[in-house]
């Protein structure tokens, strides 16, 4: 008998728990016939949302692919980069002998491991290949916890001098240089003319971002740069030991520092070291990017469902009668609240599957956008796609959609004296509360659309300001490659024959106008120093550094620069001539204020006899850095007279230049086989990657603003034209009283102007912090740039007062006899 009770619970328990299935079967079935009842309402309500939820999940898979997936390393968040920092650099390379000492001596790391940027030449049946490369310290892979998935990753002893060469090989080397053969392992294969053995494969996985290798090998011996501190090229990579924290680990690390600079001060004066989390060091370029990105896409999906809110809005007000019916009759408010609920879930859901669909085709585009050498600084980017957490992001735009498109109608219910109006015949006693409320939602609308603008505003701005500085040559119909040689191969002689070699067949072919070479391509960066005195100049005890550039005599006839003063340098310019040198408009300003340069004479720090050179000309600035970096001082010497330094190709063409680098390939392997190329693009190429995220973020962040835009004037079209409904009556006594179409169009725009005004007011105080959060992006703007700020205001309004003039135009044509008798 004591069973009786417990199955007669169960029962009860199955009965309710079935009746409450059935109740929400019975809910979706009327949600549909609902919508099925109003096809426009629900395409236009799911089109909204689907256009707000495709932007902001698009986003949000670039944003988790680069910021939120895990870095493939063990433990990453343990992980650490370690840079010098000194007056000129916050965030750059160790000298090798630096990295030795920090490793020595250091308490803070498990393991510390340096890297090193380089390219090797590849040596195959194809043909000689420059390959991007890294070099490594022999634990580097165990540091970061990978292992290999094929034979094994560096160990100690790989790094000795005595041992053998080494070479391990990225996933994509493997499959695309390699075929993917199992047996890889063991293969000898040769790099710089030296035999290096195959030892193993990386995870498919695998990046490091700091340097997109194809190939990875050990330091083994470091040449002359790792026999001098003055040579700033390794990074350094460590593992914190267990316990210890970043903010620790960097005081310990600027404390050896200022040891270092104590014990060797002709080199590590002014140094100190920076050690930041492996993560930011690899990902924070892109970062402010992405999330200026997701924070406009977040409101333009806010500004979605508004507007569908606003819809549910209108339906519940035109539906008030019928809902007054529904409580009299005993519906709970409740139940009727769960009728929104079902609605806006069948809408969100046919939204997102919409969003999710569009977002399967536009993300690969997108990622087609980013420029190939622009990618290889960003590997994170490889996977992006509509992953789990891309999903699980997709289910918060739902619930958040969900929320915002159920609540609305669902405060309108709870505020509403329904059976009130019921007993009034339906006439709504709360019209005048809902317009209010429906321009209260316009507004909000117009305010985040204003945002958006003002900041795609400003980035435009920004993007126009670092496009429009002044290069002083001519990038059009410039091909440029680079050329990898082995300087040990060629004493100076055998350099100076094979760059006079290489001008003259380069020359010779068809489409070619000029032809030169140098040792770093504009607009690349501020690099390749070198120390500088004027002789005669008394000296101030501090060392200055100006620009060094080794050019071939044609380099400016292909750049098309201008000369200022003096004399180009000449082919007649070689090594039994008197040593010349060309020198920039800013160090003629910064060195020889209020005198003539040509004929003064510059050399190094020491001014030692052969850095000796006469200054023949002085040419217009030309920005070497890459857009936002800072004009530089510096110097342009005749290759034939300082044959050292890299081979940067650099063509004049009479047609499109990227047709002419298959030709140049040829040309260069003609001339001396030995001789890898890479970095085929064009200078149009390199200047648009050197402006990429500013490009990226400016025009992505302008598409969405024009989208709110058009989604903010829809929005107060609806709101104006339903309050124009509900406001017939009222028209018409207006116009029975006297008042004429002007009338009638001032009162409705006026109405519009005023809900655009407010909206835009509060939209203007955003911006100003909204400016604050893009500053890092900002280049020749100010945060809080009034004339564009206002200027977009201005067209906001007209726009907003422009959606307007259709119901205007409706209201001006009541025939005041026909809305009496209807009211």
């Amino acid at each position: 008998m004591d069973a009786l009770p417990s199955f007669l619970q169960k029962i009860e328990l199955r009965y309710r728990l079935g009746g409450g299935l059935e109740s929400v079967l019975a809910d979706v079935r009327y949600a549909l016939r609902q919508l099925g009842k109003n096809p426009g309402f629900a395409i236009t309500a799911v089109m909204v949302l689907a256009l707000g939820m495709a932007g902001s999940i698009a986003i949000f898979a670039f944003v988790e692919s680069a910021l939120v997936e895990p870095l493939p390393y063990r433990e990453p968040a343990r992980l650490v980069s370690v840079f010098r920092s000194d007056h000129d650099c916050r965030d750059c390379g160790l000298a090798y002998l630096d990295y030795l000492d920090f490793r020595k001596y250091n308490t803070a790391f498990g393991s510390l491991d340096a890297l090193e940027i380089t390219v090797h030449r590849w040596k195959s049946a194809g043909g000689v290949k420059a390959m991007r490369a890294a070099r490594v310290s022999g634990g580097f892979f165990r540091t970061l916890g990978v292992s290999a998935i094929l034979g094994r990753v560096f160990a100690e002893r790989d790094n000795a001098p005595e041992a053998p060469r080494t070479v391990v090989l990225p996933f994509a080397t493997w499959q695309n240089r390699f075929g993917g053969r199992l047996d890889v392992v063991g293969r000898s294969i040769v790099l710089d003319d030296e035999p290096y053995v195959v030892i193993g494969v990386l995870p498919s996985d695998f990046h490091f971002a700091l340097r997109a290798a194809e190939l990875w090998t050990t330091i083994h011996d470091f040449g002359e740069c790792g026999k001098t501190r003055w040579c700033h090229s390794v990074y350094g990579v460590g593992r914190l030991r267990d316990g210890v924290s970043i903010g620790t680990a960097a005081a310990e690390m600027r404390a050896l520092a200022a040891r270092l600079a104590k014990e060797y001060p002709d080199s590590d004066s002014g140094q100190s070291a920076i050690v930041l989390p492996l993560s930011d060091a690899i990902r924070g370029q892109v970062r402010p990017t992405l999330m200026v990105l997701l924070g406009s896409a977040g409101p333009l999906l806010l500004i979605a469902c508004v507007n569908v809110a606003g819809l549910l809005l209108v339906r519940a007000e035109n539906g008030r009668r019928e809902t007054a019916v529904r409580l009299a009759l005993g519906a709970s408010a409740a139940r009727l609240i769960r009728l929104y609920v079902m609605e806006g879930v069948l809408i969100a859901g046919c939204a997102v599957l919409l969003g999710l669909m569009a977002d399967f085709w536009m993300i690969p585009r997108l990622f087609a956008l980013i420029p190939e050498r622009s990618l290889r600084g960003m590997p994170f980017f490889q996977g992006v796609g509509l992953h789990a957490w891309v999903l699980v992001f997709a289910g918060g735009v739902v619930l958040l959609a969900v929320v915002l498109c159920s609540l609305m109608p669902a405060l309108w219910l709870w505020s509403s004296n329904l059976r009130g109006d019921l007993a009034e015949g339906g006439r709504g006693s709360t019209s005048m509360a809902w317009r209010r409320f429906g321009s209260n939602l316009v507004a909000v609308e117009l305010a985040i659309a204003m945002v958006l603008l003002a900041s795609a505003g400003l980035l435009e701005k920004s993007l126009y300001s670092l496009l429009d500085e002044r290069l002083s040559f001519l990038p059009d119909r410039i091909a440029t490659l680079e050329m990898d040689i082995t300087e040990t191969r060629y004493n100076d002689g055998q350099l100076r024959n094979l760059s006079k070699g290489l001008i003259n067949r380069v020359s010779a072919l068809p489409g070619v106008v000029a032809a030169a070479h140098t040792n770093e391509l504009p607009p690349t960066c501020n690099c390749r120093g070198s120390e500088f005195r004027v002789v005669g100049h008394a000296w101030d005890g501090q060392q200055h550094e100006v620009l060094k550039r080794n050019v071939s005599a044609d380099y400016f006839k292909v750049l098309r620069a201008r000369l200022l003063r003096g004399r180009w340098l000449r082919q007649e310019d070689d090594e039994a001539r008197q040593k010349v040198v060309l020198i920039n408009q800013t160090l003629a300003r910064e060195f020889f204020a209020g005198e003539d340069p040509i004929g003064r004479v510059v050399g190094d720090g020491d001014l030692s006899p052969a850095s000796l050179r006469h200054i023949v000309g002085v040419v217009e600035d030309i920005r070497e850095g890459t857009p936002g970096e800072p004009l530089e001082p510096a110097l342009y010497s005749p290759f034939l007279q300082n044959p050292e330094g890299g081979f940067f190709l650099a063509v004049r063409t009479k047609q499109d230049a990227e047709g002419v680098l298959p030709m140049l390939e040829m040309a260069i392997q003609q001339a001396d086989p030995d001789i890898g190329v890479r970095n085929e693009f064009t200078m149009a190429q390199r200047i648009d990657n050197a402006a990429f995220l500013h490009r990226s973020s400016a025009s992505l962040v302008g598409g969405f603003a024009v989208l709110a835009l058009l989604l903010g004037v829809i929005g107060l079209y609806g709101a104006i034209a339903y309050s124009v409904s509900r406001r017939t009556g009222e028209i018409g006594v207006r116009m029975a009283l006297g008042a004429g179409p002007g009338a009638v169009y001032g009162l409705i725009l006026g109405e519009a102007g005023f809900v655009a005004g407010i909206g835009i007011a509060i939209g203007l105080v955003c911006s100003a912090g909204a400016a604050v959060l893009l500053r890092s992006l900002l280049f020749g703007v100010n945060g809080w740039d009034v004339p564009t700020v206002m200027a977009i205001a201005v067209v906001l309004e007209a726009c907003a007062v422009a959606g307007s003039y259709l119901p205007a135009r409706k209201a001006a044509s009541v025939n005041p006899v026909e809305a009496l008798r209807a009211d």
